[in-house]
Order: C-alpha cells, then structure tokens, then sequence
C-alpha cells in the first residue's frame, strides 16, 4: 500500500523554526508533484506549498517569505523548512502527492499523510 509518512512535527516558540519531512513508500513509480495543506481548528484545508518535478513551486502568501519547499525526486521526498514561525501557522499539517503507480498506468493518483501537528506558543 503506498503511504506518505510525515516528520518533524512539533512545538516551538514564536519566532522559532522547524522543518517537516513527507517520504514516500509502498512503490510508486514517479511523484509528479508534492506539497503540504494544512488544517486549523474550525478552518478549511488549505495548500501551503507545493512542488512538481521540475522544479517549480507555489507558497500560500501567509508563508511567503517564511517557508521554503524542497523535494529529492529520487527519492519521492519533500521537505518543508519554516522559518519565523507565528502562532497563525499552528495546524495540522498534511503531506500531499500526485503520483504515477507504473510505467504503463500514466493517469496520476492522490495520496495523502496521516497528519503532523505544528504548534507555536506565543
């Protein structure tokens, strides 16, 4: 079964850092883009950052600035370096793939993390 296994999680003061790792698993042949949602209490998911193969990425504008994506396509990895953390920034966050399973299937698939909790205390 492929899974997106998500690190790095955890509490921190306002100002501070942390840097969250998503690794796929379970034999999924190419990873065409990866990125993170997060979810707040009583708020919708929303796309934080997001990376495609080539290089390319988006940020929300909340994090702009803050945040910085990376991924190892070798690897089907990506990582999420966030930086000045603000209060705001507590969520859940989600690791999020679009994937190809095989070399004859081309359509892209959806997988999604289990979840990692961020929380900043001012």
């Amino acid at each position: 079964q492929v899974q997106l296994v998500e690190s790095g999680g955890g509490s921190v003061q306002v100002g501070g850092s942390l840097t969250l790792s998503c690794a796929a698993s379970g034999g999924i042949f190419s990873t065409n883009a990866m990125g993170w949602y997060r979810q707040a209490p009583e708020n919708e998911r929303e796309l934080v950052a997001a990376i495609i193969s080539t290089g390319g990425t988006y940020y929300a504008d909340s994090v702009k600035g803050r945040f910085t994506i990376s991924r190892d396509n070798a690897k089907n990895t990506v990582h999420l370096q966030m930086n000045s953390l603000k209060p705001e920034d507590t969520a859940v966050y989600y690791c999020h793939a679009l994937s190809r399973i095989s070399d004859e299937d081309r359509r892209e698939y959806e997988f999604w993390g289990q979840g990692t909790q961020v929380t900043v205390s001012s």
